[in-house]
């Protein structure tokens, strides 16, 4: 057997890289996370990276992670990575590893000005005891001392639970214990834990699960930079039956997100003040408790932070939602059922449908009335592509009150003409004009927005190729909301690879894609492939926006960013406006890019691009500076495939 790989290296959090075997590297590779000499993990090499397929090493999907910090003992510990079955260790897979783990040591404790109490909230039901003593032992740990942990029984049956409960109590006064009678559920249990709860902020642990040592530290020091009400942090997941384990990078606060799903799950830490004027949790939602108040709670502030570090270990068991949903099911019903109530107080006339992934869910919003879309195509020639583009809106579109504006830019091929004038003969929707300018895509598209008589504006290059029918009630759907600025869909290149799923400002020091090259019907990073979630921009390709904000905010910056990123600066100042853009994987189309007038490959096209790339650093550095919130700061900003970067912050 052939084996290739490389391990891009490691800390206490993350060791990374890729592996393969086989003579052509086409077969997957399978490795082993040996710890002081002993197998702690396995993973399996199908996590995408961009790069190896540039390099020609594989189909991209060959990657692989672990996060040895769980394993790690004081002093230093020798790690390798071998290929599983084997002791062939991959390619610079021998590390030293200690777990000394500093997150922040720009503040020390005694300079808070704020030292909040936090209750910790642990309801307890029959679980294993060594995974209870873990849980306990994890606050025990903590640096940072003003805290109290508020434990409830909830009438387990098994008396060993209830006596190391008993022990614990008595070996630490910060420790509150009570027993229930009856068994009255998580939320129940939960809400008699708050109830013994003096402190100024809650903490929610659940009883399998553990925190870092810092993670109190973390929790305070967020309390004092913004005095957040809501704060949450990202987790490392860990299956203890097969013994894959991952960390969840989270973005900062999405509201769009989190109808698709609890991506903020743990670790939770809130006001509480602002969780009893919420009304605590409820026993009707339980399962997916946590998810009916968060949705609750993030309905009640907006001074919510996110600690983009993993200070929570989520141990899935065999008994966990997260585990199996056949465990479970009511979870996955009752998490419907909280998005549904969700809407319905927020007066949103819409549809929850569960998805095929567990615990993800589609809120599919109803149209108010029946606007007039207006399609704006600037081309130069490319007849083919034009026509394309045009019959495949015309022939697929279910939605039917649109214009299509053309703006022809200089075109000269006889073919280009007969096409315009036939379609325009045959299609009352579509109208042509010349704008003959030098080639400026901002330009002729706020020209195009000029002639529009819709009230909301689609911008689409002539090389997009509509693949589904109701692409247009997809991104309406948003586009009428009030806080929505920008709406862009899921591209694919003809291969049927993702070439756009929202871009990411901050890769490549300006912006890069996501999730591109991804194959099609792949789920991408934490299922993002399949959400409607908030985003910092998208791509003019394809993007739906209200006309009249088109027209307030100037439209695209045809001085600036004749060319390059001025989609990104358009969507940008939508968010400097407050609006909220987004991605919606609904809507889907190929992209054949750049089909019409090629890549940046000669020296004056290098030069132009250069130039715009200067000033929308310049203009946006706060953002490169800080990151994009929907993003995070442990993920590369080298390629655009959501891999970990190799030094997490």
């Amino acid at each position: 057997m052939t084996y290739n790989g490389w391990v891009d290296g490691g800390n206490s959090f993350i060791v990374c890289g890729w592996a393969t075997k086989g003579c052509d590297n086409t077969d997957r590779a399978s490795l082993d996370l040996i710890i002081n000499g002993k197998k702690v993990a396995t993973s399996d090499a199908t996590t995408f990276r961009a790069d190896l397929i540039d390099a020609g090493v594989s189909d991209g999907y060959s990657g692989f992670s672990f996060c040895p910090f769980y394993w790690l003992d004081k002093n230093e510990n020798r790690v390798r990575v071998v290929y599983s079955g084997t002791d062939i260790i991959v390619p610079n897979g021998e590390l030293i590893l200690n777990n000394k783990v500093v997150l922040h040591d720009d503040i020390d404790i005694k300079d808070f000005i704020q030292k909040p109490k936090i209750s910790i909230v642990l309801p307890v039901y029959n679980i294993d005891v060594i995974w209870f003593q873990k849980a306990v032992e994890s606050v025990l740990k903590q640096n940072y001392d003003n805290w109290e942990l508020c434990i409830v029984d909830d009438a387990s049956p098994n008396d060993d639970i209830k006596q190391e409960i008993q022990r614990f109590s008595k070996a630490d006064k910060r420790i509150k214990v009570k027993y229930l009678d009856t068994n009255r559920g998580v939320s129940g249990a939960s809400n008699e834990a708050v109830k013994m709860a003096t402190g100024d902020y809650l903490a929610l642990l659940d009883h399998d699960d553990e925190i870092l040592e810092n993670a109190l530290f973390e929790i305070v020091r967020a309390i004092n930079i913004t005095n957040a009400d809501i704060i949450y942090s990202d987790e490392h997941m860990i299956n203890m039956q097969s013994g894959d384990q991952a960390l969840h990078f989270k973005p900062d606060f999405s509201p769009d997100l989190l109808l698709s799903h609890n991506y903020i799950t743990h670790f939770l830490s809130v006001r509480k003040e602002l969780f009893d004027n919420t009304g605590g949790f409820s026993s009707g939602y339980d399962g997916a408790q946590d998810y009916d108040l968060v949705l609750r709670l993030t309905e009640k502030t907006d001074k919510i932070f996110h600690i983009p570090l993993p200070l929570y270990t989520w141990r899935i068991i065999s008994t966990s939602v997260g585990e199996n949903s056949k465990t479970k099911p009511h979870a996955v019903d009752a998490g419907k059922r909280a998005v549904e109530a969700a809407i319905e107080r927020r007066n949103i006339k819409a549809q929850v449908v569960k998805t095929d992934w567990r615990g993800f869910y589609t809120v599919q919003r109803e149209l108010h009335g029946n606007p007039l879309i207006s399609i704006i195509i600037s081309f130069r020639d490319k007849s083919e592509y034009l026509r394309k583009c045009i019959e495949s809106v015309l022939k697929k579109s279910l939605y039917q009150n649109f214009e299509i504006i053309g703006i022809n830019n200089g075109s000269v091929e006889k073919k280009t003409f007969q096409f315009m004038k036939q379609i325009e003969k045959d299609n009352s929707r579509v109208i042509f004009y010349d704008h003959d300018i030098p080639f400026n895509y901002s330009g002729l598209n706020n020209f195009g927005v000029s002639r529009a008589n819709g009230e909301h504006v689609v911008l689409m290059n002539n090389d997009i190729e509509i693949i589904n029918g109701n692409w247009i009630e997809t991104m309406l759907e948003h586009s009428q909301r009030k806080e929505v600025g920008a709406v862009g869909g899921l591209l694919y290149y003809p291969n049927d690879k993702v070439q756009h799923a929202g871009l990411i400002v901050g890769i490549a020091g300006f912006a890069g894609h996501s999730h591109k090259g991804h194959v099609r019907g792949t789920d991408g990073y934490q299922n993002r492939l399949n959400c409607v979630q908030n985003i910092s921009a998208v791509t003019g390709a394809l993007m739906m926006v209200k006309n009249d904000i088109y027209v307030e905010e100037g439209g695209l910056d045809e001085e600036h960013f004749s060319i390059a990123l001025n989609d990104v600066d358009f969507c940008l100042r939508l968010r400097e406006r407050g609006y909220l853009n987004i991605f919606t994987p609904h809507c889907e189309a190929y992209h054949h890019e750049s089909a019409s007038r090629g890549y940046e490959t000669t020296p004056e096209k290098e030069a132009r691009f250069n130039k715009e790339r200067a000033i929308f650093q310049e203009k946006w550095k706060d953002i490169l500076s800080k990151g994009d919130p929907f993003y995070n700061p442990n993920l590369t900003l080298n390629r655009e495939d959501f891999t970990y970067r190799n030094n997490l912050r």
